[in-house]
Formats: C-alpha cells, structure tokens, sequence
C-alpha cells in the first residue's frame, strides 16, 4: 500500500482578523443550534469577490493564491454560507491557514488620479474624496 501524503496548505494573505466569531438566526440560543464554520481565509474571499468586486483571477493575487485555488476557496465558502441560511445554522468562524495584513487598502480615482487610503474593514468607499466621482480602483 502507498501512502500519499498531501502538500501543506500554503498561507493565504487576508486584510482584516475580524472581532465577530458568530452569527447566528435570532431568536434562538446559540446552544441549541447548530453550527458551521466558515474559514477566516474563505470570509476574506467573500470579502474580495463579493463585496469588494475583484475578479478570482484578482482576488487571487491579493490572496496569494492561484485563480483555481481561490476558485476553490470561494466555492466552499459559498456552500458554508448557504448551508447556514438554508438550515438555519449559526456560522463560526475561525481557522483556516492564513496570515493578517494590516496594511490599509490603497484607492486611486480613474477620473482625477487621486489617490488614497481606506481602514481595513471600512468596506469600499463610495466615491472618490477628491472628485466625488466613482470610478476608481482598489490599487493595493
């Protein structure tokens, strides 16, 4: 018999660690649900292609990963989310293999070239402060 052994999971970068580890459906104790866990690497792809708009190809370089990885990673991350709200399950969450960059998200307007810097968890501007025009991009 030949034993296979599998590659270690290669750390995926994310931007925010968050300070929430549940969400849960109101009106029902937490112990008496029950749960499902979603990654702190597939919240940040949530993150990336869902909230923020990047394309996998995108996400995956800012994730340090291949396309197909993050690919991966954001399909099972769809399914935990999916599960939850379907059945009605609360979702920790915690784990995975990553490493937190701090760093503050850079912003440059396609308009007037300005550019500048978001916190980490602010969630995507809505215009640029300059111009007020909304046509720009993530740069970082």
């Amino acid at each position: 018999m030949e034993l296979t052994l599998a590659r270690p999971q290669k750390d995926r970068f994310v931007t925010c660690d968050p300070t929430i580890s549940y969400f849960k459906p109101r009106g029902v104790p937490l112990r008496e649900m029950d749960e499902v866990r979603l990654t702190i690497d597939q919240m940040e792809a949530i993150r990336l292609a869902d909230l923020e708009g990047f394309s996998q190809e995108e996400a995956g370089q800012k994730m340090g990963v291949s396309r197909a990885t993050f690919g991966r990673i954001i399909q099972r991350a769809h399914h935990v989310v999916a599960e939850a709200l379907i059945h009605g399950k609360a979702i920790l969450l915690e784990g995975g293999n990553y490493q937190v960059r701090k760093a503050p998200r850079l912003f440059t307007c396609r308009d007037c070239g300005h550019p500048w810097e978001a916190a980490c968890g602010s969630g995507r501007p809505e215009q640029c402060p300059a111009c007020g025009g909304g046509n720009f991009q993530n740069t970082l």
